[in-house]
């Protein structure tokens, strides 16, 4: 299939040409049709697979060929779970819009507020935001969405697990009219929270799964290797590092710290590094990740910030540092190199506080991995085998019972209570005796 069989408007077809896109992948040519006939929509597909445009396209394609519901009020609100996503979406949509009438606008937490505000007062067609700034702006009554034709989320699954449920369903509040058309795009449709949150949303969903949300990339070559401890892993990462040829490296950690920290070393061995996290300001985050998208970065350090939307083509390395807490990031990590049908290598360092991590991953591809090593770097770690349930001592080939393990009916110990006097005479001692079933005496004891 061409993007000439999508019965696009010419102009975007001509657009797309220029930009130098090819063919539809899957995901594209099952939600672009969908989507502009008018359908709710709830999609996944795998990282990297091209849902950006799959609903960039038919936004697109409304705005040129329906008139608008309102004057003043945006058109097109599409909301990501991170600044970095919205960012790369907002860089997709001014290429696609540049030659049209359509103004599109970014508006993300931690940016200046009042700024923001003046910017909507513009009447903006398109408004690509982060949920909990856009909330703010509707708080302070800066838009109105009474007007909107078309509310996209991308990467719902992402949003609802950072807590923006509360957000999403203002602004679902206050766009919610019968004209309004959704699509939510999720890594997994098998995720509780997004099918329930999708039931409040969207009108007869039309469901879209291309391969599987957390599918891997064939074009990764995922390699696992034993550390001991915290200084293996650095050594081990120094290796890899020197000694294979690379183009661009994400290393990803547990912890912010961990990024500085790392990202501090690197430089001091003469690579060139810099770590990026949430603890930054909005202006840092942005030089940082303009400077490794121009190539002037060669290493970036970073925690799970970065593990989805970042579409770099030139990523030839990602490294797991730090085994990922949450399952499905091992998947969205990986998957910011080998794009574009280009190949990868997803290293990952397992030591000992890896371990359960490692094991939640390896069910999770439902296969069994293997590990490599490095002549020099082996570990004397090699897994964490689970313990055997200890048995039941035997005496003369009879079980020992505890008083807890003791399960025999009550019937069976008949207890007689006599009372005799102790040595002085004084006081009455109670002496139990039990009649025990044969099967019950221990004769060792005897």
């Amino acid at each position: 299939m061409q993007f000439t069989d999508l019965n696009l408007d010419k102009r975007l077809l001509a657009t797309i040409e220029h930009l130098g896109f090819d063919k539809p992948t899957d995901i594209q040519q099952q939600a672009i049709p969908a989507a502009m006939n008018g359908h709710d929509l709830i999609a996944s597909s795998k990282t990297g697979s091209g849902k950006t445009l799959a609903f960039l396209l038919p936004a697109m394609q409304r705005l040129m060929n329906n008139r608008a519901l309102s004057k003043r009020d945006p058109r097109v609100i599409i909301l990501t779970p991170t600044r970095e996503l919205a960012k790369q979406v907002f860089g997709q949509l001014r290429l696609l819009a540049a030659n049209t009438q359509f103004k599109s606008v970014l508006i993300l937490g931690g940016e200046n507020f009042n700024d923001q505000a003046k910017t909507l007062a513009k009447d903006p067609h398109f408004v690509v935001a982060t949920p909990g700034r856009l909330a703010d702006h509707l708080t302070h009554r800066h838009l109105y969405l009474q007007g909107l034709e078309l509310l996209i989320l991308d990467e719902a699954d992402r949003m609802l697990d950072l807590g923006f449920s509360k957000q999403l369903a203002q602004i679902n509040t206050a766009a919610d009219h019968r004209k309004r058309q959704t699509l939510m795009f999720s890594a997994t449709l098998d995720h509780a929270q997004v099918n329930e949150f999708a039931s409040e949303l969207l009108s007869k969903p039309k469901r879209i799964a291309i391969e599987h949300g957390h599918s891997e990339h064939q074009d990764i070559n995922k390699r696992f290797y034993f550390v001991d401890n915290l200084e293996h892993k650095e050594k081990l990462l120094s290796y890899f590092l020197t000694n294979e040829a690379h183009q661009q490296v994400i290393i990803f950690t547990a912890t912010r710290s961990d990024t500085e920290r790392l990202a501090q070393l690197l430089n001091e061995q003469g690579f060139n590094s810099a770590a990026l996290s949430g603890e930054l300001m909005q202006s840092q985050r942005n030089q940082i990740m303009d400077s490794f998208t121009r190539g002037q970065l060669k290493i970036l350090v970073t925690t799970d910030l970065a593990s989805r939307g970042l579409d770099l083509l030139n990523v030839s390395h990602v490294i797991n540092f730090d085994m990922p807490k949450h399952t499905e990031e091992f998947i969205h990590r990986i998957g910011r190199t080998g794009r574009a049908g280009a190949s990868g290598e997803a290293i990952s360092l397992v030591g000992p506080k890896d371990w359960l991590s490692f094991k939640n991953v390896e069910g999770f591809l439902q296969q069994k991995i293997s590990f490599d090593s490095v002549d020099g770097f082996k570990a004397k770690f090699t897994g964490i085998k689970k313990k055997k349930p200890l048995k039941a001592k035997k005496v003369n080939d009879k079980k020992v019972h505890s008083k807890k393990q003791d399960k025999r009916p009550k019937q069976q110990i008949k207890q007689k209570v006599n009372f005799v006097s102790d040595s002085a005479g004084d006081l009455p001692v109670m002496r139990r005796k039990a009649k025990l079933a044969p099967q019950d005496i221990d004769e060792s004891n005897e």
